[in-house]
């Protein structure tokens, strides 16, 4: 079997890695089965630096398409013919993409029009706004998909009511936790503790990126005095870049106080241990969100859903959406430890990898 991954953002990566690590072990025991790794952007990235690969222990793209445009309709139409490029020169039978960008419904379609089988992972995710750009990729990448790799009961149900074929349907768990557990061990302390002073345990990781958020500064700014106006006077870490420091800059500026410790990206074995010893989070990213329940540290989701319900129903997360006064509320609940009971969702095991090279295996 010749599978083709193909990834399109840096969180693709770290989500592909444990099915990559499974297919090599597979291949090791004999097992009729290799597979490549495309990425649908340029090849200096600089958000892929080579520690992330060493991180995941998987090596880097073994092709780039090269598409950097900003435009997504203008994206997906040289992603596809990129794609196509690249199947006519490269023997694939199975084509495996994850989650939802335009780059990865631009492959999906491609796979299709080649007659090659589609495996989407992490399937049935839902916000049912057909105004956002990800869920219109969503119900295209599902409904083209040969099989359909789901997190969790929620997931399933949704792919099963929008009339997926229970055959095609696997609920696998998620993959995102095999890499949890695997780099469990793993983590590294960064040094900003101690330029910084902190404590594990004594401040509250900020993640933004969401361009919704980013684009209304004036909500972004109410978000920091909420945050503000309801604080015990515990560390604020914003690991951010680009737009997302831009905004942050300017909203402290108007406000004329730091509420946020502004600090450079984390290689990701470095974040990881700040967001596992953190007393809480707060994200608009759903990885992020899955990785605080998985470490049962207390979240808060910048967003009104989640593509992971289990992370609300069974973990730690609770979602506040654009609601600056929730947020506040939310966050003074979280610095004076009075979070929620939560737990593991079913299937967070570490196995979910084994579990999908295994189907593709019995189903070759």
């Amino acid at each position: 079997m010749n599978i083709c991954i193909v990834c399109g953002a840096r969180p693709n990566f770290i989500k592909v890695a444990p099915v990559i690590r499974a297919i090599e072990t597979a291949k090791a025991q004999g097992k009729s089965i290799d597979y490549k790794l495309v990425f649908s952007g340029a090849e200096g990235d600089p958000t892929l630096e080579n520690g992330l690969f060493e991180d995941l222990q998987i090596r880097r793209p073994d092709v780039c398409l090269g598409v950097t445009c900003v435009n997504l309709n203008e994206l997906t139409g040289q992603v596809m013919s990129a794609f196509e490029a690249y199947l006519q020169d490269n023997p694939t039978d199975t084509v495996i993409v994850v989650d939802d960008l335009a780059s990865t419904m631009a492959t999906a379609i491609v796979t299709k029009k080649q007659g090659l089988r589609l495996v989407h992972l992490a399937a049935g995710t839902r916000s049912f706004d057909i105004r956002m750009p990800k869920e219109i990729n969503r119900l295209v990448i599902d409904g083209l998909s040969d099989i359909l790799f789901t997190a969790g009961m929620s997931n399933n149900s949704i792919a099963n009511r929008e009339g997926a074929e229970l055959s095609k349907v696997y609920m696998v768990g998620n993959v995102l936790i095999d890499n949890m557990r695997f780099n469990r061990n793993r983590l590294v302390r960064p040094v900003l503790f101690e330029e910084l002073g902190l404590e594990e345990k004594r401040y509250i990781v900020f993640t933004l990126n969401r361009k919704a958020l980013i684009s209304n500064r004036e909500n972004l700014q109410n978000m920091l005095e909420a945050i503000a106006r309801n604080s015990q006077g515990m560390r604020i870490i914003a690991p951010l870049r680009g737009l997302a420091k831009d905004a942050v800059v300017e909203c402290q500026g108007k406000m004329g106080r730091e509420i946020l410790t502004l600090v450079e990206p984390l290689p990701y074995l470095e974040f990881s241990y700040l967001t596992a010893q953190a007393a809480g989070v707060i994200t608009d990213s759903g990885n992020v969100a899955e990785e605080a329940t998985f470490n049962q540290v207390p979240c808060i989701t910048l967003n009104s859903y989640t593509e992971h319900e289990e992370t609300v129903k069974v973990g730690t997360n609770v979602l506040v959406g654009e609601d600056a006064e929730k947020l506040g509320e939310e966050f003074r609940k979280m610095e004076l430890g009075q979070w929620k009971d939560a737990g593991l969702p079913d299937r967070w095991d570490g196995r979910s990898a084994e579990r999908i090279v295994q189907t593709l295996l019995d189903l070759q």
